[in-house]
């Protein structure tokens, strides 16, 4: 199966969250990204582990 990445405004967009934001869960590793020349990608199953890991004890 291919991997699938997710541009921040996807990201943002998909959780309804500003992309300085998703910069700042980037930046403080909470949220794994990969960067492709200039491009930051995040790929599918970091964002769904990052989902998890957020909503635990709700």
């Amino acid at each position: 199966m291919d991997s699938v990445f997710l541009t921040v405004k996807e990201v943002a967009d998909s959780l309804n969250i500003s992309d300085k934001t998703v910069y700042k869960y980037i930046e403080n590793k909470q949220l794994k990204s990969v960067k492709f020349g200039n491009a930051i990608r995040i790929n599918l199953k970091s964002l769904i582990n990052f989902i998890k890991e957020s909503t635990k004890g709700e």
